[in-house]
């Protein structure tokens, strides 16, 4: 399950590098600490799947720390995609499957 998630995670970065929505710059440190879901007060949601949600999947990967059991970022990505053709909904793709993962293993370390 774990090699399984860690493919998603670099499809899921490699579809946002594709789309031009891969940022250089990272964003002030305040941003990184909102406790809003999807940081939604200071981050575009492609911005949070860059600097919050791929840094501490891949750290909870790394330690072999137990990973979320409950994961809904589908509903979010699809709001946030609805006005993109295709390309949003490939990320949006990627997302539900991350989240069918999570969910159907209930964040055990597998």
């Amino acid at each position: 399950m774990r090699d399984e998630l860690t493919l998603l995670l670099h499809d899921l970065e490699r579809e946002l590098r594709l789309q031009d929505r891969w940022q250089p710059g990272e964003p002030p440190a305040a941003a990184l600490r909102s406790t809003e879901p999807f940081a939604v007060d200071v981050l575009d949601f492609d911005q949070w799947l860059q600097w919050i949600l791929l840094p501490r999947m891949h750290e909870l990967l790394l330690r072999q720390l137990p990973l979320p059991d409950n994961c809904a970022m589908q509903p979010m990505a699809e709001e946030f995609f609805a006005a993109d053709d295709s390309q949003g909904q490939r990320i949006v793709a990627l997302l539900a499957a991350i989240d069918a993962l999570l969910t159907q293993h209930h964040g055990g370390i597998n």
